[in-house]
Order: C-alpha cells, then structure tokens, then sequence
C-alpha cells in the first residue's frame, strides 16, 4: 500500500472515530493500555513504588479528562508526525489534528498537577 493510500485511509478512520463519549466510557481504558502507560510512565520517573503510585494516579487521571478514543487519536497521530514522506508531512499539516494533541496536552498536564506536584 503507498504512503499516499495509508494516509488517506488514517484520514478516514480518524475522521470517523466519535468524539463525544460519555462520562461512562470516558475511564474505558483496556487494562492493558493501562499497564503499558505506567511502565512506560515509571521507566521515566524511576521503578520505584512511589513512581508506581504517581503513573497510576496520572493514567487515572488522563483517563477521567480525556476519552480513550481520542487518546488512541493522539498517538496515532503523533506516531504518524514522526514518520518520513508526503503521508508523515500531511499529519504535520492539518489543524483538526493540532486539536487532537492539544487535547491529550491538557490532559497530560492535569495529570501532571494532580499525580506529580
């Protein structure tokens, strides 16, 4: 598949991924994006138990402000702007996506306040 074919279906999906959730679904982390988010968390902040508890507190917290939809959006997103070529570039340049980051910004930054400070 071209990059150019990759870049137009990603643009589809996320175009059709829902974007208001409700409160219910809002926590609906699988458990394992869960876990990878605090081991990758604590492998930042040091494998200790107090790391542990502040990664928690902050997957905890990320999952409360922002729906999981619209995390796995933002990563995907951001995985895709660091890629090479046209479809990496079209990912750079389009606005609706600097929304999508700003959303999981804020929430990292709420996470940040609440677990790390």
């Amino acid at each position: 598949m071209s990059h150019r074919a990759f870049a137009r279906i990603a643009v589809v999906a996320l175009a059709l991924a829902p974007v208001g959730v409700s409160a219910a679904e809002t926590s609906d982390y699988p458990t394992e994006a869960r876990v990878d988010y605090v081991l990758a968390c604590m492998g930042a902040n040091g494998q200790t138990r107090d790391a542990m508890t502040r990664c928690a507190c902050s997957v905890d917290t990320l999952a409360s402000v922002l729906p999981y939809d619209r995390y796995i959006q933002a990563e995907t997103i951001l995985s895709m702007r660091q890629g090479l070529g046209q479809g990496a570039s079209m990912f750079r340049s389009v606005k609706m996506y600097d929304d999508i980051i700003a959303d999981l910004r804020r929430a990292q930054a709420e996470a940040e306040v609440r677990c790390f400070k």
